[in-house]
């Protein structure tokens, strides 16, 4: 839901009323991630998407049903061989999908949770807090006592939270610390609460669906190559900084899709800034006395992805320099260099391309293999958030594919 939370956002301050179709949970080859949303107003008006298009009319349907009756639905929409071409997913996968109606029902009262408050003063401050970028957790039960589906509570990074999951404080605090850690990580997902946790007598299922703002990627070296990867990183959804010691090239004509330039040696500059399990660096710099101090110190943060450009000269070069200032082989099996997958790229938009494939590529949890006639998922569920992987060998990404 968080997807779309600016236009939501603004619908809430328009008093509408809508309702909300949420992905929660996903297998097989579906097409949109947990958190994907489709809303629909009580003028018909929809935004967003839940599947490509493969169960839009069947999801605008239930939209509009909960608008009627005030209910939340849980369904679940799969491949039918019967049916294929119906209501159905015909990629093959299954998605289950929660609908939540905001705001009033069709006799005009509030739609109101356990305690009484209406349930979408909890939905409203998290659209606010997306709209906003500020970091937020959205915590909703999907399994349980049908009772309690549905229930909200709104997780802010210290721990704090309003709103209630059934009443019970020790249920509530449980579920806050579970959505915290995923917020903390920056990610959407599902968790358990067991019984004893649950006070409710049976398991709990929770879909936390988390609202960071954009992963940062900084460029260091303010080359032509770096004016393409630039461009690039911000249609991929980061927010993207230029850094470069030289102030002749390091200039907002230069740059102008970058969100920050800024004029600093590199390593000085990385060391000051912040950092954390979603950031990707990429060094363009092409020089040792930028690039090894520079490396030294990517190395060693917990970031997601450090690459680095260069001819394979170039890297045994700077290879032997780095382990030579002590960096051990395991800081050294992060780097990826060259940097980016073998397109046979020449030019910078070319080159910037197969970086950001790389980056993906690392980010899902892909192989690079290109997908005819590869037995690899085509969606891949990825590492987690912060979590270190190291770079496979072309014989290693083959041999994953057979």
């Amino acid at each position: 839901m968080l997807d779309i939370a600016e236009e939501l956002h603004r619908w809430v301050g328009q008093g509408r009323r809508f309702a909300v179709a949420t992905v929660v949970a996903v297998g097989g080859s579906a097409p949109r991630s947990p958190g994907a949303a489709l809303a629909v107003d009580s003028e018909g008006t929809a935004i967003g998407s839940v599947s490509g298009g493969c169960v839009e009319g069947a999801v605008y349907e239930l939209c509009r049903q909960a608008l009627e009756d005030g209910a939340t639905v849980l369904q679940r929409f799969g491949y039918s061989d019967d049916d294929a071409f119906a209501v159905g997913l015909t990629c093959g996968g299954v998605i289950d999908i929660l609908v939540t109606p905001v705001g009033a029902d069709a006799t005009g009262h509030p739609v109101a949770d356990a305690t009484g408050h209406p349930a979408g003063a909890v939905f409203a401050a998290a659209l606010a807090a997306a709209a906003r970028g500020e970091p937020a957790a959205l915590a909703r039960i999907t399994g349980g006592p049908e009772e309690l589906r549905g229930r909200a509570l709104l997780v802010r990074p210290g721990g704090s939270y309003e709103g209630t999951l059934g009443g019970h404080p020790e249920l509530d605090r449980t579920a806050a610390a579970e959505a915290r850690a995923l917020l903390d990580a920056g990610r959407t997902g599902t968790v358990v609460i067991g019984e004893r946790g649950s006070r409710c007598g049976q398991p709990l299922t929770v879909f936390v669906e988390s609202s960071v703002p954009p992963p940062r990627m900084i460029v260091f070296g303010a080359i032509d190559f770096a004016s393409a990867l630039v461009s690039t990183g911000k249609f991929l959804g980061y927010h993207v900084t230029v850094c470069d010691a030289r102030p002749v090239f390091a200039t907002r004509t230069r740059f102008p899709d970058a969100d920050e330039i800024v004029v600093d040696w590199p390593h000085r500059y990385l060391a000051s800034t912040a950092t954390d399990g979603r950031t990707v660096l990429c060094v363009l710099t092409h020089d040792a006395k930028f690039d090894v101090p520079l490396l030294e110190t990517a190395l060693r943060l917990p970031v997601a992805f450090v690459g680095a450009m260069g001819s394979r000269r170039t890297h045994e070069d700077r290879d032997r320099r780095l382990r030579e200032i002590g960096v051990t082989e395991l800081e050294l099996a992060r780097l990826h260099s060259p940097i980016g997958l073998d397109l046979g790229a020449r030019t910078p938009q070319e080159t910037a391309l197969s970086i950001a494939a790389e980056i993906v590529a690392v980010r899902r949890g892909g192989s690079g293999v290109p997908l005819r006639g590869a037995h690899t998922p085509i969606h891949h569920d990825g590492p987690r958030a912060g979590e270190r992987q190291r770079k496979r060998t072309p014989a290693e990404r083959i041999g994953s594919a057979a």
